[in-house]
């Protein structure tokens, strides 16, 4: 939840208003507060598939964000100014469970924000940690998108 109010206050001072948040339950893992991400605020830009402006279209990787269980990093392609796919590039991957929780989040995550065009969507249950960094690292290459 501080992740994204300071999001929220971040884009409002930049004369950015958000709807709100979708509402729902927030859960919190045990410990997840102590996890760190080093996700930044922007995105490194791929390759754009185009010459145009960076919203109409292109491949946009977000930045690495590190978790206790593993590193996150998601990419996203965008055309016409909205989001048309989501690709995990590296997920949590610290051990057994860290994969089958990392499996079971990003597609979740992924129709989420194809759904909700932002990375204004829920975090997952049982999934924190990696969520949060997911939306961490999708924020940056929306970011990197001028989205």
């Amino acid at each position: 939840m501080r992740i994204r109010a300071a999001v929220s206050a971040a884009l409002a001072s930049a004369g950015i208003l958000l709807a709100g948040w979708q509402s729902g339950t927030y859960v919190e893992d045990a410990g997840s507060a102590a996890a760190s991400t080093s996700a930044g605020t922007t995105g490194t830009a791929a390759e754009p598939t185009t010459g145009a402006t960076a919203n109409a279209g292109g491949t946009y990787a977000g930045s690495v964000a590190q978790t206790r269980f593993g590193a996150v990093q998601v990419q996203i392609t965008v055309k016409a100014g909205s989001i048309t796919d989501v690709e995990a590039l590296q997920l949590t991957d610290d051990d057994r469970k860290s994969i089958q929780i990392s499996n079971r989040a990003a597609p979740l995550l992924r129709a989420e924000v194809l759904a909700a065009q932002s990375a204004d969507v829920q975090t997952i249950g049982g999934a924190t940690v990696t969520s949060d960094a997911y939306l961490n690292s999708l924020q940056a290459a929306i970011d990197a998108a001028n989205l």
